[in-house]
């Protein structure tokens, strides 16, 4: 499938811009447009990744199965990572690496329900190669959260079946080609602090302050 990546600067504000909003309204991304639709129509808009792995996985009709037991459990845990995995690690990742205050209790709750769903996914793998059995979006969705495993305070020894789990992934060709473009784009390992201000200092008035045509 043919695409073509748009960078989008989070921490210059770029995801304000309205006419990334006609496109992701909780101005986050990823996000996607789709200018051939399987129906031939106009163009389709995707916002938030879940929404987006499913609905490349249905219109391909790859890392995904058309029915039975193994659809439900790739979208089961597709969900649990947007709901959990995700949001957890998000948060282990705001309070150990980004806030300004050292808040114990934030840092410790946060690590310490990353190491539970590092568990939940361990027993998961402990009985198969990948997350549904064969290699899905649910795979896809879970990686690159583990990435940062270090920086999340997370010993991958203490997982045997997700340190496997994350090295078959790490190493295979498609994986490591998709790593690459993203270096090409960004390879900042830092956030400067005005870069924190846009991300972290959102209030329900930065969203009623912005008009979708433009005018803030």
């Amino acid at each position: 499938m043919e695409y073509r990546i748009v960078p989008v600067n989070i921490g210059l504000g770029e995801q304000f811009e309205p006419s990334f909003l006609q496109i992701a309204p909780n101005n986050r991304i990823p996000a996607i447009v789709d200018d051939q639709p399987v129906d031939g129509g106009a163009s389709i808009s995707v916002f938030e990744s879940g929404a987006i792995l499913l609905y490349l996985a249905e219109k391909s009709g790859k890392l995904i199965v058309a029915k039975g037991e193994q659809r439900v459990q790739i979208i089961e845990w597709l969900m649990w990572q947007m709901a959990n995995l995700g949001p957890m690690l998000g948060q282990n990742h705001h309070f150990v690496t980004y806030a300004p205050e050292k808040v114990t209790y934030a840092i410790d709750r946060y690590v310490n329900e990353t190491s539970r769903l590092y568990a939940v996914l361990d027993r998961r793998l402990s009985r198969r190669e990948f997350i549904a059995d064969t290699y899905s979006i649910a795979d896809i969705a879970c990686y690159p959260w583990i990435v940062s495993h270090e920086r999340q305070l997370q010993d991958l020894n203490m997982f045997p079946n997700l340190k496997r789990w994350f090295e078959a992934i790490r190493d295979r060709p498609a994986t490591r080609r998709a790593y690459a473009k993203g270096l090409e784009i960004n390879d900042k390992t830092t956030m400067s602090d005005e870069a924190k201000k846009i991300l972290f200092g959102q209030t329900e008035a930065v969203v009623q302050n912005i008009d979708f045509k433009g005018n803030k």
